[in-house]
């Protein structure tokens, strides 16, 4: 016969184990679990029920020592949970990272430096040691959702997770198909993959650092971790657009107009003219016109405007679209407009003004398992909070690329 002391620490070892390894439990261990619970439940209600003033006595102490108020002989219930609750799958009812307790550990870890719990030090989920805390499910959760829909390039490239350093082939044959005698045969073409098309991603950091002053100190949970969010979302979003366009690809993505463009792809002009976008168009290849748009800086846009062609009509127009901005068209094809390329004016010679691609040529590998570090800013007495993920991106087929260059005068 076990003591209720014995009975309440068993249950909340149980309770420990199913929510940090529940998962990974068998059918036959969980069944030997819920039988001892119901065992030991059934012990302690007789236990409750007998007349023992020792137990009672016991009780009391350590209701007291706990601040918590003595109501009779009822205990306070010991919740348990072996099986995932409705609509949830186990690794999601297992999060501890998801629980308000690990939100509120982890607001004080950043606004007041206070230390994270045990059961939650990333050393456990991690192997990285320079980790000091993980960043709540939940604001991951908002960060991914934000990243896949903020900014105009980030949501019109094609988006993987694949493992880093993993090869991917790209084929460079397409069989052909021949008209043949009854009776003939046709040769067999095999189907392999180029030498020099193989795609490998690997994993560039991007750091994001943000300063969390005094004034936060004294916001309410929902606040803080919408300013964190934003504040993540709006740098690592133009970093990411930014890599996408023109990254070196040297410890960041490599950028598209840093690709080589296929034989006839390049464009170079000395002057803004009908006949160029002309050019474009025509280098671009008859298989890869579905999908492919403009993307240029707005200025460079605005300088086809009140261009026309030999009838007399605009060759760049600007409609109203059904969601109340602008849709910009140069030639019928869609133009998407961004900060991330010079305008003509302002470019320099050799320097890519304007280009034609399919944007979903482009993948961008990224793997959003986020950790944060905190530190002081002696300088200006700011919580620094940096947040770090993985990155890499590249085209994958370059022949839907068509690149618009300044040239000198």
């Amino acid at each position: 016969m076990h003591t209720l002391q014995e009975i309440e620490a068993r249950l909340a070892e149980i309770n420990t184990e199913i929510t940090t390894r529940g998962a990974e439990m068998s059918a036959d261990e969980l069944t030997a679990l819920e039988t001892e619970v119901a065992g030991l439940i059934e012990e302690r209600t007789q236990l409750l029920a007998a007349p023992n003033t020792q137990e009672q006595r016991n009780r009391i102490l350590a209701a007291v020592a706990a601040g918590q108020p003595v109501a009779g002989n009822q205990a306070a219930p010991t919740v348990l949970r072996s099986f995932p609750a409705a609509g949830a799958t186990p690794a999601e009812d297992n999060d501890k990272f998801a629980s308000m307790q690990y939100r509120k550990a982890f607001m004080e870890y950043v606004v007041r430096g206070t230390a994270i719990p045990t059961e939650y030090r990333a050393n456990a989920v991690t192997t990285t040691t320079d980790v000091g805390a993980v960043i709540p499910t939940n604001v991951l959760n908002q960060i991914v959702q934000q990243l896949e829909s903020t900014g105009m390039i980030l949501a019109l490239v094609t988006r993987t997770a694949y493992k880093g350093g993993v090869a991917i082939p790209v084929s460079a044959v397409k069989p052909v198909a021949t008209w043949v005698a009854e009776g003939a045969t046709s040769d067999k073409q095999k189907k392999t993959a180029a030498k020099d098309g193989m795609v490998t991603f690997a994993y560039h950091k991007l750091r994001c650092a943000v300063a969390v002053s005094l004034e936060v100190d004294n916001m309410a949970m929902s606040a803080f971790e919408t300013l964190l969010i934003n504040n993540i979302v709006e740098a690592m979003t133009k970093a990411l657009e930014q890599a996408i366009i023109s990254g070196s690809g040297t410890g960041q993505p490599k950028g598209i107009t840093k690709e080589t463009p296929a034989t006839g792809q390049a464009i170079e002009t000395a002057k803004l003219t009908y006949e160029d976008i002309c050019k474009v168009e025509g280098a671009l290849p008859q298989a890869y016109e579905a999908g492919a748009v403009w993307c240029m800086s707005k200025s460079t846009f605005m300088g086809f405007i009140g261009m026309v062609d030999q009838q007399g009509q605009p060759i760049a127009r600007v409609n109203y679209g059904m969601a109340g901005k602008p849709e910009r068209v140069l030639l019928g094809r869609p133009v998407v407009c961004c900060d991330y390329l010079n305008s003509f004016a302002a470019a320099s010679a050799g320097e890519v003004v304007a280009f034609v691609f399919n944007f979903k040529d482009y993948v961008l590998n990224t793997n959003y398992a986020m950790g944060v570090k905190k530190y002081e800013d002696n300088e200006t007495d700011d919580q620094v909070t940096k947040g770090i993920m993985l990155a890499d991106g590249k085209v994958v087929d370059k022949n839907s690329l068509v690149t618009l260059k300044k040239k000198s005068s």
